[in-house]
């Protein structure tokens, strides 16, 4: 028997931390929603109990360094599961790149073992259990758009923004989330409007969302990367509605409603970043 699930990319719309919590997390309000940039996930089931991570790209670990491979194994030990899977990741989102590329292969694969090994587990359950793999898991197990609060666990389902093109640059530098949090000067930093956001996509307002993009993360990953802040010039001066960094980088994305400046920013970033893409916003849960 096997599963296929997709393992859509997101972005942050926006991105708020509030402060440092007692259990070392940092309490966040981050508005993320998911892109048509997805990694594939094949779920076969192995006759031996055995957990089997593979991969054609050379940077997706095969053992519980993927986090993969932890969520088969969380539900191996969670619902007491004694049946094996072999897991193929297709690999297209960047990696370290604030896409949530490794969270969305581990929600997939809670998604797809649940069907595989027959569970009959709730999204929500799944959700929850994800919460224990990584901050961005409990999101990706939905899809769609949603303001995601807590460490990223506490998640409540946002209209799904306006159709646009979003263009995707991640420069050739990997990015540690750890380090960026640990720089991060809270009381110094530009905090986004949250409510604003929100208010703009119950709207349905294309402007009112891209002049509400904000990311706290953003001053801390520019200092330490300035190749950041030329993509986003590079966009901006090229047209774009709306430039971000996503999550902690060094991925930023242009918002464009027009299809004639989509090619045109392609185009001014693809002798100066390695990975471009072109993609669209799924928006929605059900498109997920």
């Amino acid at each position: 028997m096997v599963v296929l699930e997709k393992a859509p990319a997101k972005i942050n719309l926006s991105l708020d931390v509030l402060h440092k919590r007692n259990d070392g997390f940092h309490e966040v309000e981050m508005v993320m929603t998911t892109v048509d940039l997805a990694d594939r996930i094949e779920l076969k089931l192995l006759p031996y109990d055995k957990i089997k991570v593979e991969s054609e790209s050379r940077f997706v670990p095969n053992d519980e360094r993927n986090l993969a491979y932890r969520a088969a194994k969380l539900m191996k030990d969670h619902f007491k599961i004694k049946k094996g899977v072999r897991i193929f990741i297709e690999k297209n989102i960047p990696v370290a790149a604030g896409l949530a590329g490794g969270s969305s292969d581990a929600a997939a694969v809670l998604r797809g073992v649940n069907k595989l090994w027959k569970i009959g587990a709730s999204l929500d359950e799944l959700a929850e259990l994800g919460a224990k793999i990584g901050s961005d898991v409990s999101f990706c197990v939905y899809g769609g758009t949603a303001l995601a609060k807590g460490r990223g666990e506490q998640i409540l389902e946002l209209p799904a923004p306006p159709p646009c093109w979003v263009v995707l640059a991640k420069p050739a530098i990997g990015v540690s989330t750890q380090t960026v949090y640990q720089k991060l000067n809270i009381k110094q930093a530009e905090h986004p409007d949250t409510q604003s956001m929100i208010a703009a996509l119950e709207e349905q307002s294309f402007e009112k969302i891209c002049a509400q993009v904000g990311n706290t993360l953003e001053g801390v990953t520019t200092r330490l990367h300035p190749e950041v802040n030329q993509i986003k010039e590079k966009m901006q001066q090229a047209g774009a509605d709306a430039v971000l960094m996503s999550g902690s980088g060094p991925t930023v994305f242009a918002l464009v409603a027009q299809d004639g400046r989509v090619q045109r920013i392609y185009n001014s970033l693809k002798g100066f970043c390695p990975e471009v893409y072109i993609v669209r916003m799924l928006g929605s849960r059900e498109n997920t």
